[in-house]
């Protein structure tokens, strides 16, 4: 699906997804990868959300945010219990949704100057 939320700022919005590939900015992504409003990194170790564990979440921490967003690809899942339970100990919130959601949900809530960050996955 391709969308454009235009704006005067010059922060990352995803601009289109497909189960191939994501356009962040005016850059290609076809792999897993994290995202805020000031950065993208496109060399997460986790490739699927399957390979998810706790310590790849440090990349996510250490930016700071608020509320994070998991998208799991093309249908939702659930987050394992020691995923969760990291989340919680920090007392960062995070949603677990499906691929287009959270790219959605991640330029509304970016373009409100909220601190977020997004964890996206293809498959």
């Amino acid at each position: 699906m391709r969308f454009t939320l235009e704006s005067g700022t010059h922060v990352n919005t995803v601009r289109a997804y497909s189960a191939e590939a994501l356009r962040i900015g005016e850059q290609e992504v076809r792999a897993s990868c994290i995202v805020s409003a000031e950065q993208l990194m496109t060399d997460w170790a986790p490739r699927r959300f399957e390979d998810l564990e706790v310590a790849h979440l440090e990349a996510i921490f250490a930016l700071d945010p608020e509320v994070v967003l998991i998208g799991t690809g093309p249908r939702q899942r659930f987050a394992p219990a020691p995923v969760r339970a990291a989340f919680g100990a920090r007392a960062i919130g995070f949603e677990v949704m499906d691929l287009g959601a959270a790219c959605r949900t991640f330029n509304i809530l970016v373009h409100e100057d909220r601190r977020v960050a997004a964890a996206l996955f293809l498959e």
